[in-house]
């Protein structure tokens, strides 16, 4: 006689196949990447068994192109559009959850509409505007567009909401100042929603490619997106064994990441109620 637990289980078995279809399915490019990368250019696309591994095509991909500026250039614009961010939704998520002022649910409702424009349409006008200020092809003018998130904003405002109001009285009567209340209370009781918004902005930015190739056009400026891109394709033709290397090099960061706090980012995500 068949146990309640194991019919359970030949039940959940064509779903758990079938997601590990999809999983493998998601798997294949970054799998032949990683083929490609560590065997020599013969064997590219010729998948034997016994084919012999190799590191020159990192070496020589490093050496191709100047990569070490390209990560330089990655991090500053990521760290430099995060902390804006930071500082900016803090600021603005705060004020629209405590603070009472004429048009603030209608301010709001108009910063919501930002959720639903894409970047590409305003590539334009955020040209012209750069441009006007004197910042074109300059690190910071890739990040200054985005330091007004609404994503952002929305995610911590309503983190901010759900703070006992109790706890904001408390500083208020010990003298804390608006900013230190803000400093004291809510900052720290917001760690996970920080945390979970810092990934999602991170990953957005060290992928970004088509606002950077529009206002880069210089090495100094060029970050990993751009660069990769114009290294992938040369007159001479395409080498897939180091576009794959430089590849797997661009997103190293971001995998590693992943995969040593994988537990801490879901974690994050799922206390600052991003389903």
């Amino acid at each position: 006689m068949m146990r309640p637990g194991g019919e359970q289980g030949w039940r959940r078995l064509p779903g758990a196949v079938l997601f590990w279809l999809f999983g493998l399915v998601w798997a294949l490019p970054l799998l032949y990447a990683i083929w490609s990368a560590v065997h020599p250019p013969l064997y590219s696309t010729v998948f034997a068994l016994f084919a012999p591994l190799t590191w020159h095509n990192f070496a020589q991909a490093w050496n191709s192109a100047p990569f070490a500026r390209y990560f330089l250039n990655t991090i500053f614009l990521v760290s430099f559009t995060v902390a804006g961010q930071v500082v900016l939704a803090t600021l603005a998520a705060f004020a629209f959850a405590r603070l009472s002022f004429p048009g603030r649910d209608l301010l709001f409702a108009l910063l919501l509409v930002q959720l639903m424009i894409s970047p590409a349409i305003l590539l334009v006008w955020n040209y012209r505007e750069i441009s006007w200020l004197g910042l074109a092809n300059t690190i910071p003018a890739m990040g200054i567009p985005y330091l007004g998130s609404a994503f952002g904003i929305f995610l911590l405002r309503q983190n901010f909401r759900t703070i006992p109001s109790e706890l904001d009285d408390a500083a208020r009567l010990e003298g804390c100042s608006l900013l230190g209340r803000l400093w004291k209370v809510y900052v720290p009781l917001s760690r996970s929603t920080y945390i979970a918004f810092a990934l999602a902005s991170i990953s957005y930015h060290w992928n970004d490619f088509l606002w950077p190739l529009v206002i880069s056009d210089s090495v100094s400026t060029r970050p990993l997106t751009v660069g990769l891109e114009i290294f992938a394709t040369p007159d001479q033709g395409v080498q897939w064994s180091l576009v794959t290397a430089a590849t797997l090099m661009s997103s190293a960061p971001l995998l590693i990441a992943f995969l040593l706090f994988q537990r801490q980012f879901v974690q994050s995500f799922l206390r600052a109620g991003i389903r």
